[in-house]
């Protein structure tokens, strides 16, 4: 009765917003555009009718918006995303309006143009538009989307936008290549070169005296969480991922890769000084940090032009940072207290049969299907569209019925942290561990990977849990989330580190396919599209519909390495390679020297070598 309740009440409030509602059309031509973000290196960004920076995007609460994408490029495909729309509609779905290519919609191919037409229907906040398709939004294809709400529980006199993100001097399908590469075996992540503050280095925003002050963050980078911290001042959070949240406040804010956290500033009293707005890169998430990069950013907040500009600030110590776990919905919702369908996930990082390093839900990494899975949802047989085979298991297919609650268990067995990321829902954060990158003996040996135990959890579930569509599950821990499955559509879950979604790091919600079928119709647009992609408007993943479990031709991850050739296989013959060319150079320095060689030392040496290599393996 509640959820009927709460779905009339959805649909007289999506009819007032009709009326009410404002159309914004925007014409969008993806191409290359030369500029210097962070004055190191000229280099090709990706911009939208030959600008870049993209402008930010500003609608009211129950506005349609209208967005013709064409794509621009000589040789490559493009989509783009609403990061944290629900795309609901009461009398029609419009899930192909959500963005993921070859989920959702075909890629649009050269020349081509897709048309996102939807209504922001009860929702607010901070959001933001990228490509995803590849990992192009890291080359700038990406903006901030703002919804505005007069019905707003807090006040301020003015806001303003800080877009954070990380920075390459190479193009991303370069990054790209180098990086799943077989010279790359241990997956190291490509580091940055830089870090961005409204897309350039050492930026600066201004205040005035006794103001009240909205800043909303956004995280558009790729790989690298960020720490935020303003001197001398305090943030009052009031709005995460865009839902609103009672005022918290903290010195130091920290987000990763699609998260966004609106907070507010009260500022100084006097005019006298200008402040350090500091950006702070989480250095735990790189391999290895090159001598020339900066960690730490300065940015300004003038009060007073003719003052001298703000000095480099350091944090002693992260433990303030705020934890996500512990804030509270502004609506109060209850805890989803008990599930009816849980999705246990492990997350592992591993070498495959052609050396390169991919990324896992539970043995699989996901692989793109010849047909977008909204296109085999609409177009099988009704008594098939529930059945997870004829979606392929190369995508990690998940049924979901409609009203279920469903729990989310993420394990991490890797020692990376992972923002996940859900298409179509916000959910409600109901465990979420510590890092245990570390041993709790404090011996600082390397801990070991602690999942998720239902009879025993780690802290005590929430009356009201944290809601967002962004989280952070710490290496070697692990996240419960929970939602209930309310928006029929074709939903992907996946970690917002783009170097990971391409290392396959992703699943895919099939969410009450037989509801979506009596409301999704594909547009004309989208069969156009598809149609100029050759890609086939009906058929299972692998594009056959004479037989529906034919999975002849799909897409697959590669064969796994050879039995015994694991990552310390690798690291076993690089040492063995590496002993066999100290043993060349000490023949010919025996042979070039007068000196007679000490026999005995070189065996015991070359010995020792030998046997830690086999120990590796």
């Amino acid at each position: 009765m509640i959820r009927v309740l709460t779905f009339l009440a959805d649909l007289f409030l999506l009819t007032q917003l009709v009326i009410a509602g404002q159309t914004h059309e925007f014409n969008f031509t993806t191409g290359w555009v030369s500029r210097n973000p962070d004055g190191m290196q000229e280099r090709m960004m990706i911009g939208f009718n030959g600008e870049w920076p993209i402008p930010e995007i500003h609608v009211n609460k129950g506005d349609r918006l209208i967005v013709r994408l064409t794509n621009g490029f000589e040789d490559l495909p493009t989509s783009l995303h609403f990061h944290g729309f629900f795309h609901r509609q009461a009398d029609e779905n419009m899930n192909q309006m959500d963005g993921p290519p070859l989920v959702t919609q075909c890629p649009i191919m050269p020349g081509d143009t897709y048309v996102y037409n939807f209504t922001i229907v009860n929702q607010v906040g901070t959001y933001w538009i990228h490509s995803h398709s590849g990992a192009q939004y890291t080359d700038g294809m990406r903006t901030a989307l703002i919804v505005h709400d007069e019905d707003e529980p807090f006040e301020y006199d003015e806001e303003k936008v800080i877009q954070i993100g990380d920075h390459y001097h190479k193009p991303y399908y370069q990054v790209m290549d180098e990086f799943l590469n077989r010279y790359n075996p241990t997956g190291a992540e490509p580091i940055p070169q830089n870090i961005l503050f409204n897309n350039t280095v050492n930026g600066s925003i201004s205040f005035d005296p006794d103001t009240v002050y909205l800043l909303r963050f956004i995280n558009v980078g790729n790989f690298i969480a960020q720490y935020v911290y303003l001197e001398d001042h305090y943030f009052t959070i009031v709005e995460v991922d865009g839902v609103y949240v009672k005022h918290n406040t903290t010195s130091l804010l920290y987000l990763s890769p699609g998260q966004r956290m609106s907070v507010l500033v009260k500022s100084q009293p006097h005019a006298d000084k200008n402040y350090a707005l500091m950006q702070i890169m989480d250095e735990t998430m790189l391999d290895s940090v090159p001598t020339d990069l900066v960690l730490n950013r300065t940015n300004q907040v003038v009060y007073n032009y003719s003052a001298p500009a703000a000095n480099e600030y350091f944090i002693d110590s992260f433990e303030e940072v705020t934890n996500d776990f512990y804030l509270t919905p502004f609506s109060e919702r209850e805890l989803l207290s008990e599930y009816d369908y849980q999705i246990s996930l492990d997350i592992k990082m591993d070498n495959l049969g052609d050396g390169k390093n991919y990324a896992f839900f539970n043995n699989i990494t996901y692989v793109a299907p010849k047909i977008p899975t909204l296109v085999t949802a609409l177009s099988a047989p009704e008594k098939l569209a529930k059945n997870p085979a004829i979606y392929g298991d190369n995508i990690n297919p998940f049924v979901l019925e409609y009203g279920e609650v469903i729990e989310v268990v993420l394990n991490n067995y890797d020692d990376g942290r992972h923002p996940f990321h859900l298409h179509g829902h916000n959910f409600q954060i109901v465990q979420k561990s510590p890092s245990f990158l570390e041993s709790s003996s404090g011996s600082g040996e390397s801990g070991e990977p602690v999942p998720y135990n239902e009879s025993a959890p780690l802290m005590p579930y929430p009356e009201m849990p944290m809601e967002r569509d962004t989280v952070v599950v710490e290496p070697n821990g692990h996240v419960v989330l929970r939602f209930v499955a309310d928006n029929p559509g074709i939903w992907i879950f996946h970690c917002h580190v783009d170097w990971h979604l391409e290392q396959g790091l992703a699943a895919i919600f099939i969410e009450a396919p037989l509801v979506l079928r009596e409301k999704e119709v594909l547009t004309e647009n989208f069969q156009q599209i598809c149609s100029a992609g050759k890609f086939p408007l009906s058929g299972n993943a692998a594009g056959h519909e004479d037989d529906w479990f034919n999975m002849a031709g799909l897409p697959r991850q590669p064969k796994p390495l050879p039995k015994g050739f694991t990552l310390k296989g690798y690291i076993a013959f690089v040492v063995s390679c590496l002993v066999g060319l100290w043993g060349l150079l000490t023949i010919v320095q025996y042979g070039m020297s007068e000196s007679t060689q000490n026999d005995k030392a070189m065996y015991e040496n070359l010995h020792k070598l030998l046997q830690e290599a086999g120990d590796s393996n």
